[in-house]
């Protein structure tokens, strides 16, 4: 017993139809005559389809000052959803307060160092000369505290 075969999924069956009347369509306007009407057509729904692309894209920049004809009037904007421009500058701003924040502890464990250092001279018993000593500056150098 065999089963009746299972239709395909409607859009299936429209992406196929879709695919068909392209290709039928494109056929017919490879053909070396199409006709001055048809041509005429075809001619008017481009500069039509160009004229809508390029209002799409006008409208799609930011407006950036809008002036009335006395010139008092002025409108600042940048278009669009503000909110995701201000989420696309956040990855910025958190990279420049990352690189401020290791400059602040790279100073802060500087000083701390400089510090240990001095302590440990200072509490030390050591003669007046010793500070003086050419080799005693250069075992500071070597020897970390």
């Amino acid at each position: 017993m065999t089963r009746p075969p299972r239709q395909a999924p409607l859009a299936h069956r429209q992406q196929a139809l879709e695919a068909r009347f392209g290709l039928r369509l494109a056929q017919t306007l490879n053909e070396p005559e199409l006709g001055h009407d048809i041509e005429q057509r075809l001619r008017v729904a481009r500069q039509q389809a160009l004229a809508r692309a390029a209002a799409a894209r006008q409208a799609a920049l930011p407006a950036t000052a809008v002036v009335g004809r006395a010139g008092a009037t002025v409108t600042l904007g940048f278009g669009g959803n503000w909110w995701l421009r201000a989420a696309a500058l956040t990855p910025l701003l958190v990279l420049a307060l990352g690189v401020l924040l290791i400059g602040y502890v790279d100073d802060e464990e500087r000083i701390r160092a400089a510090v240990e250092v001095d302590a440990v001279l200072l509490s030390d018993t050591l003669p007046p000369k010793a500070y003086t000593d050419p080799g005693f500056t250069e075992y500071l150098r070597q020897s970390p505290p």
